[in-house]
């Protein structure tokens, strides 16, 4: 889709957690956290991805990788991404962990 990434999976829920968007491109496993808010008035929605919530995320990626949605070639890298939807704007910073 955007940036020639495909995206493979939505909400993908596992025991230890949940992903808000995996994407694959050239061998990267992209992984988007996405935080939204209506306002800043509770903080900008990427003061809320903690490192627990990174820790949740590893682990719920470590699952998805074990299952493994066919048809993925070998995974070079992953990476984790992060995207802060305030009203109508949209921020993403790629590499936050």
């Amino acid at each position: 889709m955007r940036a020639g990434y495909t995206i493979i999976a939505r909400n993908w829920r596992c025991p230890r957690g949940e992903l808000d968007i995996v994407a694959w491109r050239d061998g990267v496993l992209a992984v988007c956290e996405v935080k939204a808010r209506r306002s800043t008035n509770f903080g900008d929605p990427f003061e809320a991805i903690t490192p627990a919530k990174m820790q949740r995320l590893r682990r719920a990626t470590a699952a998805f990788v074990a299952a493994r949605p066919s048809p993925l070639p070998r995974i070079g890298q992953i990476r984790f991404d992060a995207a802060s939807v305030i009203g109508a704007r949209v921020e993403v910073r790629t590499g936050v962990a």
